[in-house]
């Protein structure tokens, strides 16, 4: 036998993605990296929902509130704005935000960084079919490319990774018309800063959009189904927020849940469940999303979800079928966009034999983009007051820190949760301006799993906001944690 005839050849593993958002992006990349023939399917654009019309523009829409924030906010540090009127008074200029043109701004950026992950893409060797896809069995998906669904194409794949993300939910009472009943991927549509923003449902979302037209000078009035906003956040860090929302101006309606919308000829009226209404301009609802999942063909190819709709995953974003993954919105695991590209790069790595480390929920860490913002990790101090874990918690306002008396900042404040007798830190909250920020050492400090006196010899700059991290462990070590 010639040495020829004894040699063997691995075929290419094949892996098919559904859905170009973060979880389908970095998987479609981590394949190519790996050596996969892998093929992209995304029907609105690389990046999907999340770069197009949810966290890429809501996030720029959010920088620039805090812009004019602190704008408005620089007269409390001596820095005043003045322009000359008649006989050289100065006269106090107003802020005025010209809305077409941050809209314009925002999806401009979103749509440059959908084509910049694109090009990634196809750098890294990956194909790209734009159309809607739906799986055909477990090995293949159909795509229909042509105009009114006549051409199709046909992918086989090894491995399969679903990533079709989620859409805002609608309300049979409250039906969005894009005009003045509004889901969030409605908003940048708007001309003119709204009059007055009714905003439904008080979540993350909710919250999110009411702080930012807040701050950019639209009158708001929040619709809150539960007794506090950000219901299943931390308590102290929603009354810190409710605080700064009342502050400023908006109506906060605790309580109360929003039985209907209907459109006016100059508006809407927003009626609650107990008969009161609302008139305002506008409304947002934000009552949460719904999976992408039906009609996509998951449960002829036998994958499992759940009544809601979500696809059931494991650790490694592994579905009920052995060659399907799923990661993102889509699924039953953690929605936020970090936790989707997570998913996407374990969900190949586990399927084409890579170094896998299984998710860990206790360990992702989450960002609410109010103002100020609100970071998390770990455990909770609910969970501590539960009995979920043996925890301590120490808090320590923001205001003690010199840098943030420099700064002006008067709200919030830096939590860390350690374990009884080793003084692991299992978590932490920080509600400060860039929280999404300083959040970080707590991250690595919970998924290291160091101890506070460890974190607490750590240098921090002086002044810094990041300081109070450092402060904050070093009071824990006078707790008797033995």
């Amino acid at each position: 036998m010639d040495s020829m005839s004894s040699t063997t050849f691995e075929r290419t593993q094949r892996v098919a993605v559904l859905g170009g958002g973060p979880g389908g992006y970095e998987a479609a990349l981590a394949a190519a990296q790996l050596g996969a023939e892998v093929t992209l399917v995304e029907r609105v654009g690389v990046g999907g929902s999340a770069v197009l019309t949810d966290v890429v523009p809501s996030k720029s829409l959010i920088a620039t509130a805090d812009a004019a924030v602190a704008i408005s906010e620089a007269s409390d540090l001596g820095v005043n704005f003045y322009a000359k009127g008649e006989n050289g008074k100065p006269l106090k200029p107003e802020i005025a935000i010209n809305l077409a043109a941050v809209n314009k701004r925002l999806l401009a950026l979103a749509g440059q960084q959908s084509e910049d992950m694109r090009a990634t893409l196809l750098e890294a060797g990956v194909r790209i079919l734009s159309g809607h896809g739906r799986l055909e069995g477990p090995t293949a998906i159909v795509v229909s490319t042509g105009q009114g669904g006549t051409d199709f194409d046909r992918v086989e794949a090894d491995t399969i990774v679903v990533a079709v993300g989620a859409s805002p939910r609608e309300l049979d009472s409250a039906k969005p018309d894009g005009k003045r009943i509004l889901t969030w991927t409605q908003l940048y549509d708007m001309k003119a800063l709204p009059e007055h923003l009714i905003v439904v449902g008080s979540g993350v979302t909710g919250a999110e959009f009411a702080s930012a037209y807040m701050n950019l000078g639209a009158k708001v009035t929040l619709v809150s189904s539960r007794e506090q906003v950000l219901p299943g956040e931390d308590q102290d860090a929603a009354r810190v927020l409710e605080k700064v929302f009342k502050r400023g101006g908006m109506q906060v309606l605790s309580k109360s849940r929003a039985d209907r919308v209907e459109v006016t000829d100059d508006g809407v009226t927003v009626t609650l469940s107990d008969g009161r209404t609302v008139d305002g301009s506008h409304c947002l609802m934000a009552v949460g999303s719904i999976p992408n999942t039906a009609g996509i063909g998951l449960e002829e190819a036998g994958v499992e979800l759940d009544d809601s709709g979500h696809v059931r995953v494991n650790r490694v974003a592994r579905t009920s079928v052995p060659n399907i993954y799923a990661v993102g919105d889509c699924t039953n695991f953690f929605p936020l966009a970090s936790v989707a590209s997570m998913q996407g790069r374990t969900a190949v790595f586990h399927a084409l034999g890579d170094i896998v480390i299984p998710l860990e929920l206790i360990k992702i860490t989450s960002n609410i983009f109010t103002a100020p913002e609100i970071a998390t990790v770990g455990f909770s101090q609910k969970d501590a007051e539960d009995g979920v874990t043996d925890g301590l918690v120490y808090k320590l306002p923001l205001a003690a820190n010199p840098r943030a008396k420099m700064m002006g900042i008067k709200d919030g404040f830096v939590k860390i949760i350690a374990r009884k007798g080793s003084g692991t830190v299992i978590g932490g909250v920080i509600v400060a301006p860039k929280a999404s920020e300083l959040i970080y050492p707590i991250a690595v400090a919970v998924e290291r799993r160091l101890t506070v006196d460890q974190v607490s010899r750590v240098f921090a700059a002086y002044p810094s906001l990041s300081s109070s991290i450092t402060d904050a462990s070093r009071a824990m070590h006078l707790v008797n944690i033995s």
